[in-house]
């Protein structure tokens, strides 16, 4: 380039320079040495042999006459015919490049007659080293000179390509970037220069740079896959090559979040509930195994779905987005991915697969409420049984106050709930059918905030288990459950109280139940204890524990959410129950499922061969409550029969 150029003229113009001055002091230098020892041979002649004739000169008397100076490295004598009358040579042990110097400047030996009478005649040659030193230092300088001529420029241009180079390569990453980013790149590379002798410089890149352009240009395509091949590696799941928890939120945010197109749809998260057992019993690959078929389920699943989408979160979770899927069409996700679950459990003999929380989205939610909300709607769907399913619908949204609550609020919404008693109790009558049949009033919880806002009953029985505060809760319903009954004149009437199954196999629990139920003995007959069956199942010997209590304490069980789980008849005969409730699912739309009405009428026929009573619950038509009847069931319960009352 141009700048580098002058200085490489600039460099050869000095040492020319210096090498002419070099030399002309140089030649001043040699005329001067030649004249010293003409001087000096003419002193020592007319000192030495003056009174002598030739012959009587010795060495001695030569080497004397060197040995006073080391102006000589050579002196001959010589007569006037030219024969050699003596040589005296000084030994001197010069470098090689006085030596090289030595033999060029004594090429031609100064030689003079001393006078006719002697009839002698002197040559010599002088002594060089004085003359190579000179030269060697002046070399030295001459290098060092040069230096400086070629650093000066260098240092005070250091700034200037400093400029240069951080121009340069913004340039190059603003071009790279521009293209990876865009998928394009400028044709003119543009340089911002402040100064002529820069800028000079900088024209000179610009046709480097423009090729660059063009090349990245012909990688266009390559480039482009890399960067998504790249991405696409960072943002996926290795076992199921499902997008991860950054894909999740990257695809909210830009289609849903942001989106300037109306955008709705519903959420779902899957819950595996067996990953921890399966790693722990397993191994870690059958846990993998697990994963990997489960996802396959919601793949096959939401692959109905036009524009659904599939990730998973962390090691349990997986998201599904279904864009325009109101609530209604959700229900139906939910209800395929629940049987395709209980399939997988039954083929693999587990406890249980998953389970799913569903909330609506609409544009413009940001995530972490959403996220919220429908790990509250799992909390609940993992309340009720193996593989169930629950959505957190777009009225619950609106009118629910809980909505938006973290875990940190309803634990300490909960606490409040505790210290300061605000529970309300409904009830709900069974109605019995036949003149032998017995049966009770269930009691059903409300709870309210401190500003008098009713919770969503569901939701905070949901988040007081997951929150390990249940025991407190079913502590809480009891206590003011028997001191209600103990105030009213209920002499003639039995009531059944909810327990969950954390309560019933905790022995903190049991053991205080049983004090409780002893202080109050005459209460203790009238009383039924209602727990799950999907909870009962969780631990069959912890629930056969609190099963025996109950009954020597003088009271009784239903087993409630009967049908969801996979009862054996081994079931009935370990634990002994005093009554089953079928889930509401076996009577919904009763009338026309036939194969309901099997289940249900086989049921019946085992559960009194044993002597346990069977209810339904759920019933909200006539005609649900008249296929019950038919099919021998000992008391019907829903809103068609009594809606909830405050007691």
């Amino acid at each position: 380039m141009a700048g580098f150029k002058k200085l490489i003229v600039l460099q050869v113009t000095s040492w020319l320079l210096f090498s002419l001055i070099g030399s002309f002091f140089f030649a001043t230098s040699f005329d001067s040495a030649i004249n010293k020892a003409q001087q000096s041979a003419h002193t020592m002649v007319t000192e030495y042999i003056k009174d002598k004739k030739i012959t009587e000169v010795t060495p001695e008397h030569i080497r004397q006459a060197l040995n006073s100076g080391d102006v000589f490295s050579t002196f001959i004598i010589r007569d006037f015919d030219g024969q050699t009358v003596l040589q005296v040579n000084t030994p001197s042990n010069l470098p090689f490049i006085a030596e090289i110097i030595e033999s060029n400047i004594n090429a031609i030996r100064p030689q003079f007659a001393v006078n006719d009478s002697k009839d002698i005649k002197i040559e010599f040659l002088i002594n060089a080293q004085s003359q190579a030193q000179l030269l060697q230092q002046a070399l030295l300088l001459l290098i060092i000179i040069s230096a400086l001529v070629a650093f000066i420029p260098v240092f005070f241009m250091q700034g200037v390509y400093k400029k240069l180079n951080r121009n340069v390569s913004m340039t190059v990453a603003s071009a790279v970037d521009s293209y990876i980013t865009q998928n394009q790149v400028t044709d003119n590379i543009e340089f911002d220069f402040n100064d002529g002798k820069v800028a000079e410089l900088g024209h000179d890149l610009v046709p480097s740079f423009k090729r660059l352009a063009s090349f990245l240009k012909s990688k266009q395509e390559d480039i482009k896959n890399a960067a998504h091949t790249i991405k696409q590696e960072a943002y996926k799941d290795v076992v199921t090559d499902l997008g991860n928890r950054n894909m999740f939120v990257e695809y909210y945010e830009q289609y849903i979040e942001s989106s300037a197109k109306k955008a709705f749809g519903s959420l779902a998260m899957i819950r595996c509930s067996e990953l921890q057992v399966i790693n722990q019993t397993r191994g870690y690959q059958k846990g993998d195994e697990y994963i990997k078929s489960v996802s396959d389920i919601i793949k096959h699943v939401t692959g109905t779905y036009a524009g659904s989408q599939v990730f998973r979160l962390n090691s349990s979770d997986f998201a599904v987005i279904l864009p325009n899927v109101p609530s209604k069409e959700a229900e139906e996700f939910g209800e395929t991915l629940q049987a395709r679950f209980t399939q997988f459990q039954q083929n693999q003999e587990l406890s249980s697969v998953a389970n799913t929380g569903i909330v609506p989205y609409e544009n413009g939610k940001p995530l972490g409420e959403l996220l919220s909300v429908v790990d509250n709607a799992m909390s609940m769907a993992q309340s009720k049984q193996a593989n169930a399913w629950h959505i957190q619908r777009e009225s619950d949204l609106v009118n629910n106050v809980s909505a938006g609550f973290g875990n940190q609020n309803w634990r300490r919404v909960i606490r409040d709930v505790i210290s300061s008693k605000r529970v309300s109790l409904m009830m709900q009558n069974i109605m019995p059918i036949g003149k032998n049949s017995k049966a009770y009033a269930e009691i059903q919880s409300r709870f309210k905030t401190e500003e008098g806002q009713m919770l969503p009953t569901a939701s905070f029985l949901a988040m007081a288990e997951k929150l390990e505060m249940a025991i407190e809760i079913d502590q809480l319903i009891i206590d003011t459950s028997l001191e209600l009954i103990k105030t009213r004149n209920f002499n003639e009437k039995y009531f059944g109280i909810n327990v969950t199954a954390s309560s019933a196999h905790n022995d903190q629990f049991v053991i205080w139940l049983e004090r409780r139920l002893l202080k109050e003995t005459n209460l203790a007959s009238k009383l039924v204890f209602e727990v799950s069956e999907f909870g009962l199942q969780q631990n069959i010997k912890a629930s056969k524990r609190f099963i025996d209590m109950v009954h020597r304490a003088g009271a009784r069980i239903t087993v409630e959410r009967f049908g969801v789980g996979l009862t054996s008849f081994k079931f009935f005969r370990d634990l002994k129950p005093d009554y089953i409730k079928m889930d509401a699912s076996y009577t919904r739309g009763l009338e026309e499922d036939k194969n309901n009405q099997y289940f249900m009428r086989l049921m019946v026929d085992l559960a009194h061969r044993i002597g346990v009573n069977v209810f339904a619950e759920g019933i909200e038509s006539q005609e649900e409550k008249h296929i019950v009847e038919t099919l021998c069931l000992d008391g019907v319960q829903g809103y068609y029969i009594e809606k909830p009352k405050e007691i």
